[in-house]
């Protein structure tokens, strides 16, 4: 698919969406999945979740770029 196709998908499954709550995964989950990086979790108002993973594959947790000066990078946590 073209670049311009997935961003049509993406803007179809994330515009106009509001944050309800963010979380890191827990560790407990991060075994479900066999990850020790543990990423943030991004809830909307209607139920559904994003989060960063290393690659498309989900090998592992990822961190997240921002625009902020503040909080450029927001972290993985690292479970046991």
């Amino acid at each position: 698919m073209k670049t311009k196709n997935w961003e049509k998908e993406i803007a179809k499954f994330l515009v106009g969406k509001t944050i309800k709550n963010i979380e890191y995964l827990s560790e407990e989950e991060g075994k479900e999945m066999m990850w020790n990086q543990l990423p943030l979790v991004i809830i909307f108002t209607d139920g559904s979740w994003i989060f960063p993973m290393q690659d498309d594959e989900g090998n592992n947790g990822g961190a997240l770029a921002t625009s902020s000066k503040k909080l450029s990078t927001i972290p993985v946590m690292w479970g046991n």
